[in-house]
């Protein structure tokens, strides 16, 4: 199915370049001799690269008939399973980091409660009170 495309598309792309070919050399019977060789030459460049273009995907297609293309050695080498794995180990890494950053603001919340129940003269019945942390974390961040 896929070669049927293929050689169906290149037909396709064959017949446009044929009417364009025959556009541009209807307007050639007008120009200098001069400019028509060098566009006679321009042609020929351009066929003979076609054709080059043309047997390089046919070598490609034929090489690899999975309808794999690779890139040079890809084998399973200890570089290519140690980069595989890089990026997991980078994302383990970051969850680490943002978990410790986590933590540490957790307790250097819990320590400057502590430190503001510690420093400030309360009655006793004031640490008992729901409210009383609440009325703390709203003055620790009027303060900053």
């Amino acid at each position: 199915m896929t070669n049927s495309l293929q050689h169906r598309s290149e037909i396709l792309q064959d017949r446009f370049g044929l009417q364009v070919a025959a556009r541009l050399s209807g307007g050639a019977a007008d120009l200098p001799y001069n400019v028509s060789e060098r566009l006679r030459a321009a042609r020929e460049q351009a066929m003979s690269r076609r054709k080059a273009v043309r047997v390089q995907t046919a070598n490609a297609v034929q090489s690899n008939s999975d309808g794999t293309l690779t890139m040079g050695d890809e084998g399973n080498g200890l570089w290519n399973r140690i980069a595989s794995f890089m990026p997991l180990i980078a994302l383990v890494f970051g969850l680490l980091v943002i978990n410790m950053v986590q933590n540490d603001n957790r307790a250097r919340e819990v320590a400057e409660v502590d430190a503001a129940l510690l420093t400030d003269d309360l009655p006793t019945s004031a640490y008992t009170d729901p409210g009383f942390a609440q009325f703390l974390k709203a003055g620790q961040d009027a303060a900053r």
